[in-house]
């Protein structure tokens, strides 16, 4: 037995730090299946793989807007960097692990105003699609409040003292003892769909953070956003085909 990464380093001949780095990413997997703790103890026939990253997608821009199709594994502040000499700026975030529509504009714009107020006071649609365990086979609102705490990495949880939240969701699909799931959120709390999604029992899968089976990433991506007059859709990936 050695440790992960050090079996990672020697295999595919990369630096400790460079292993630790990857598998830190969730961009490793050990025998076909996701590797999450660099200094897990695994046998020395251990055959490693490291997922590709897909390259962003611009799907849409003008003089006030540019919607990104962000893949999964890629850093929102990251896209910002990519895109950041040009005058855009993040007007808001999904998780690493999250594909889909994003969204950024001019710095400091009457256009970034509206729409930084837009968020404020609700009036962006955001609807994603998820993939979860086990059947729901109705719709249905969930309206839970929402805390989130920060130490190293942020983690949430239901809780009667947190901050509003509302979920809705609409089974599209079921195939097995999987559910694909058309999910809008009025409110944008950190890990709101995750937190609600495993308060019901049902994780997306890939969600090691909140009970999700393991899959090669989460399941969640950000399908569609409507915002002062603009529609921007992206397409699922394969992943999400029941």
């Amino acid at each position: 037995m050695q440790k992960a990464y050090k079996l990672l380093a020697a295999q595919k001949n990369l630096s400790h730090s460079q292993a630790k780095a990857l598998i830190d990413k969730g961009l490793v997997l050990a025998n076909g299946k996701k590797l999450t703790l660099a200094r897990t103890e695994l046998p020395q026939n251990t055959s490693f793989s490291l997922i590709e990253i897909q390259k962003p997608q611009v799907l849409f821009v003008d003089e006030n807007l540019l919607a990104i199709d962000k893949p999964a594994f890629v850093e929102s502040y990251d896209l910002q960097s990519y895109y950041r000499n040009d005058g855009w700026m993040l007007l808001h975030r999904l998780d690493r692990e999250t594909s889909g529509v994003i969204l950024l504009v001019r710095e400091d714009s009457a256009f970034s105003k509206k729409a930084k107020e837009a968020f404020k006071k609700r009036e962006v649609y955001k609807e994603y699609q998820a993939v979860v365990s086990g059947i729901i086979p109705e719709s249905l609102s969930i309206n839970k409040p929402i805390s989130t705490t920060k130490k190293g990495f942020a983690r949430s949880k239901v809780d009667k003292n947190g901050q509003e939240a509302i979920t809705h969701i609409e089974p599209l699909s079921v195939v097995g003892k999987k559910t694909l799931l058309k999910v809008v959120i009025p409110t944008g709390r950190t890990h709101q769909i995750r937190v609600h999604l495993s308060s019901l029992h049902h994780p997306i899968i890939g969600d090691s953070l909140y009970g999700g089976i393991s899959a090669r990433r989460l399941l969640l991506h950000a399908h569609k956003i409507r915002l002062l007059g603009y529609e921007i859709v992206s397409t699922p990936p394969k992943d999400f085909s029941l």
